[in-house]
C-alpha cells in the first residue's frame, strides 16, 4: 500500500479538526450576536468559548454550514456529524420551566427530532418525559451523591439524563448511559466537570439496589419526592383523599398515558373508520363510558398518526375520553348557536359541530391568534364547515345571540398532569386564588351573550375545589339569573380517565306578560 501524500495527510487532519468543531456548534447553533461589537471573553463575540453555557458560536469553515441545527455539512467531504437523541433530549428539558412553552411541541418543533429513527425518537421522548415524572427522585439522588451541592443548572440536567438512565431505563447498558452522558458533557464545555460526572454516575451505578431501596422506602415517608409532585399538592390532596387515594392518583399521573381517538361522524361511520385502521396496522379498542357515546377507541398499537390517510383524511381526532364530558352535558342541537369559548386546539369545537352535524354555528373564540389556526386546521381536517374562529376581543358583538355556551376555562391542570408533564414543576399554590378570581370573571363577561332560556357549561380539568365548585358558587351568587344544573367530576379512581369537572348552568327564560 503506497505511503500518503502530504495533501491526504493535510486532508485527513482538516477533517478530524472539523469533527471536533462540528461535534461542538452542535447542540446550539446559531449564538447570540455580540453586543456593540465589543470582545467578551464569554465567547459571544466568536472569539472564545464559553465553558458550561452550551454556547459555542464559531461559525463553520468556508464550504461548510449548519442545516437545522442536525449536522454540520462540508461540501467536499460529506456530513461530519450527526444528531443524537441524547442531545435533543438534554437541549428540551433545558426549557422545561419556561411557561407557556410545553415539551411535545418543543420537541415537534426541533427539526432534529424530526429526522430521528423511530428508535431514536421513542428514546428521546422517552427522556424527555421520564425526567419530568421523577425529577424530584432524581434529584434526591444527585443531593445524596454530592453532598448537597448545588450544580449549575446545565450540569444538573445532565446528572438527570445519566441517573435516569441507571434507575429507569433497564435496555440502556450501565456503561452505555454513563459513557454518553460524559460524551454529551464534554460536547457542552463541561470538559472539567466531566470526571465529577463519570464518577457521580459511576458510583450510582455501583449503589444502584440499595438507592432503589431507599427510593421505595420514601414512598411511605416521603410521597413528594417518591412520586416526584410539588410538595404543597401533595399535602393539599393528602388532606381531601387520605394515603392510600393519594398513591393511586400519584401512580396515575406519573404512568404514560395511552392514545385515545375520537371517531369523527362528519367524515365516515365507527364501523368504516375500524375497517380503515385495520388495514393501517392500528389496533383500537373501544373505550365505553357512558358520555362517550360509542365514539371513543385507545390505540393501543399504531404507526405514527400523522403518517397514516385515515388520519389525514379526518377520519378522527386524537382526544381524551375526559374532554367527551363537556360536550356531552352540553348537548347542541343541530340549528342552535353553540360559542365555545377559549377553544383552542378545537377538539370541542369539532364534536359540537359534529353533534349538530354541521347544521346551526358554532363560533370558537379564543385570545391567542396562533392557536386559532391550530382550530381553523381541525376544523378543515375533520370537514366541521360551521365553525367560525373568532379572536376574543370580538366576543362582545353578540348580546343574546347564543343558545348553549360552552366555558372551557384556562386552569391549574392538575387534572391532567399525566399529559402536561412539565407543569406539575411550574404550577405553586398561590395560583390557585388567581385563577379562581379570573375564572369568575369570565363567566361573568359572556353572560349578555346567552339568550334567555339558554344553557352555560362551565368546565376545567382541575382537581381543585376552588376552580370547580367554588367558581360556581361564586358565580350563582352573583347572578340569580342562573340555576344550576347536573354536574359531574371525572378521575382516575373513579372513571379510569383524567380529571374534568363539567357543571350546566341555565339561564332564565324571558319574562312573558
Amino acid at each position: 500500500m503506497p505511503a500518503p501524500t502530504p495533501a491526504a495527510v493535510a486532508l485527513v487532519s482538516r477533517e478530524f479538526f472539523h469533527r471536533q468543531r462540528a461535534s461542538r456548534v452542535l447542540l446550539s447553533w446559531p449564538a447570540p450576536k455580540p453586543k456593540n461589537g465589543t470582545s467578551r471573553q464569554d465567547g459571544r463575540d466568536g472569539t472564545a468559548i464559553h465553558r458550561g453555557s452550551a454556547v459555542f458560536p464559531r461559525p463553520p469553515p468556508p464550504g461548510r454550514e449548519l442545516r437545522a441545527g442536525r449536522f454540520l455539512i462540508d461540501r467536499q467531504y460529506g456530513r461530519v456529524e450527526e444528531a443524537r437523541p441524547r442531545q435533543i433530549a438534554y437541549r428540551a428539558i433545558g426549557h422545561a420551566d419556561i411557561a407557556g412553552d410545553f415539551l411535545e411541541h418543543r420537541l415537534e418543533a426541533d427539526p432534529d427530532f424530526g429526522r430521528l429513527q423511530p428508535a431514536d425518537r421513542r428514546l428521546a421522548q422517552e427522556l424527555v418525559y421520564g425526567i419530568l415524572r421523577q425529577r424530584s427522585a432524581l434529584d434526591w439522588i444527585i443531593a445524596r451523591r454530592t453532598d448537597g451541592r448545588p450544580q449549575k443548572p446545565a450540569l444538573q440536567n445532565l446528572l438527570r439524563l445519566g441517573i435516569y438512565q441507571l434507575f429507569f431505563l433497564d435496555r440502556v447498558p450501565p456503561h452505555a448511559a454513563v459513557n454518553e452522558t460524559v460524551k454529551l458533557a464534554r460536547e457542552a464545555g463541561f470538559v472539567p466537570q466531566c470526571g465529577f460526572l463519570n464518577a457521580v454516575l459511576r458510583g450510582c451505578d455501583r449503589d444502584r439496589e440499595r438507592i432503589r431501596a431507599e427510593l421505595a422506602a420514601l414512598r411511605d415517608s416521603d410521597p413528594a419526592v417518591a412520586w416526584s409532585h410539588p410538595r404543597w399538592l401533595v399535602d393539599r390532596w393528602r388532606q381531601r383523599l387520605g394515603d392510600a387515594d393519594l398513591r393511586r392518583l400519584l401512580d396515575w399521573d406519573n404512568s404514560p398515558p395511552p392514545t385515545y381517538a375520537r371517531v369523527n361522524t362528519l367524515k365516515t361511520d365507527v364501523e368504516s373508520v375500524r375497517a380503515r385502521w385495520s388495514a393501517e396496522g392500528v389496533t383500537a379498542v373501544p373505550f365505553e363510558r357512558d358520555w362517550t357515546r360509542g365514539l371513543c377507541f385507545e390505540l393501543a398499537a399504531h404507526p405514527p398518526l400523522g403518517s397514516l390517510a385515515s388520519f389525514r383524511d379526518g377520519d378522527f381526532y386524537v382526544q381524551d375520553p375526559s374532554t367527551l364530558l363537556a360536550v356531552h352535558l352540553l348537548d347542541p342541537r343541530p340549528g342552535e348557536r353553540i360559542l365555545d369559548l377559549c377553544a383552542a386546539p378545537g377538539g370541542k369545537a369539532t364534536l359540537v359541530a359534529q353533534f349538530l352535524g354541521n347544521q346551526g354555528a358554532v363560533v370558537a373564540f379564543d385570545s391567542q391568534p396562533a392557536r386559532l389556526r391550530l382550530v381553523e386546521e381541525n376544523a378543515a381536517r375533520l370537514g366541521a364547515t360551521c365553525i367560525q374562529a373568532l379572536p376574543l376581543g370580538d366576543i362582545n358583538s353578540a348580546v343574546g345571540f347564543f343558545d348553549r355556551i360552552l366555558v372551557d376555562a384556562p386552569c391549574s391542570n392538575t387534572g391532567v398532569l399525566r399529559r402536561r408533564l412539565e407543569l406539575r414543576w411550574r404550577l405553586h399554590a398561590s395560583e390557585i386564588p388567581r385563577l379562581q378570581a379570573a375564572q369568575i370573571a369570565l363567566l361573568d363577561q359572556i353572560v349578555p351573550l346567552l339568550r334567555p332560556g339558554g344553557t352555560l357549561v362551565y368546565s376545567t380539568c382541575s382537581f381543585e375545589p376552588e376552580e370547580n365548585a367554588g367558581v360556581v358558587e361564586a358565580f350563582l351568587a352573583r347572578h340569580p339569573e342562573f340555576t344550576a344544573g347536573p354536574w359531574r367530576e371525572t378521575g382516575p379512581l373513579k372513571d379510569g380517565v383524567d380529571g374534568a369537572y363539567v357543571a350546566v348552568l341555565a339561564k332564565q327564560p324571558a319574562a312573558t306578560g
